[in-house]
């Protein structure tokens, strides 16, 4: 079976890259919002030492405009396609889900509960995933923040609300200043912080909901390599998405993908997949297959 890969909403332009696209096993896109937004001013993204920051701020066409022009050729791609929507309250994400129920090429839609890059604050999770199911019979996953004290309590609230899967984690709130003026690298000083040093604070997330909530989780934060995404799948992940690696390796799904079957092989797996189960459900095991890869 293997582990499916997905983009991280944002982090792939499949229209620009219709190649890279097809190495994924899934194709997400940037959040939609009910009317067309500009994002934020420059300067949007910085790399820092151990990742990197944006704060492109939700910037698309519009739930109309996304539907009329992008989805056809989106759906030309033989990719599955999977669409993240976003918005400033209940009514935002209703208009979204209602207007995607209707798109057979739309198999899932995610509800981005979580951006750090724009100043409203969205009502409550729960109530925002509620409001979507109540327009739409499509698999919703809730990607969720790292950032608040007790994501279990959230994972339990977005499921109880009508949530069928997961996406952990979203970036999380960090600042770089350039090192000669001090001054905030980004226009907006606060953006979304990414890359390897979101793996550790991924994996807990992780862990603690699948070990909380009986549902699909798509694990992200920091994977760069085939056993930065066995680690996810380890501690709960059924899927994986790739995010910042793509900037600085735009084919990683293909490398990735061999890198895990080769993982799971020196552990004695013959599916990747087989690592949950082992330490999920039976912690014990890890020991073994510890010892069997250094054997």
């Amino acid at each position: 079976m293997g582990v499916p890969l997905l983009n991280a909403s944002g982090c792939l332009d499949a229209l620009a890259a219709p190649d890279v696209a097809k190495t994924l096993d899934v194709f997400v896109t940037k959040t939609i919002t009910p009317l067309p937004r500009e994002g934020n001013p420059p300067v949007r993204i910085a790399e820092t030492e151990h990742g990197m920051l944006n704060s492109i701020g939700l910037q698309g066409p519009g739930i109309d405009a996304f539907v009329s022009e992008h989805l056809p050729r989106l759906a030309e791609l033989g990719v599955e396609l999977w669409v993240s929507v976003g918005g400033f309250s209940a009514d935002d994400y209703e208009l979204c889900c209602e207007r995607l129920d209707r798109e057979e090429r739309v198999s899932v839609i995610e509800l981005n509960l979580s951006c750090p890059n724009v100043e409203e604050a969205p009502e409550a999770a729960a109530q925002l995933v509620a409001a979507a199911r109540a327009t739409t019979d499509k698999p919703l996953y809730a990607k969720l923040s790292p950032a608040q004290w007790d994501v279990a309590a959230a994972a339990r609230a977005v499921v109880d609300a009508g949530a069928d899967g997961l996406s952990l984690v979203n970036t999380i709130r960090g600042l770089a200043l350039d090192a000669v003026s001090l001054r905030p690298r980004l226009a907006r000083a606060v953006g979304g912080y990414s890359g390897p040093a979101l793996k550790p604070i991924a994996l807990a997330c992780v862990h603690v909901c699948a070990t909380t909530v009986d549902v699909p989780i798509v694990g992200m934060g920091g994977v760069a390599s085939g056993l930065d995404a066995l680690e996810l799948v380890a501690v709960g992940a059924s899927a994986v998405a790739l995010g910042t690696v793509l900037f600085a390796d735009p084919l990683a799904a293909e490398r990735i993908r061999a890198e895990i079957d080769a993982e799971a092989r020196a552990r004695g797996l013959a599916d990747p997949a087989d690592v949950r189960s082992a330490f999920v459900v039976q912690p014990e095991n890890m020991l073994q297959m510890r010892k069997n890869s250094n054997a």
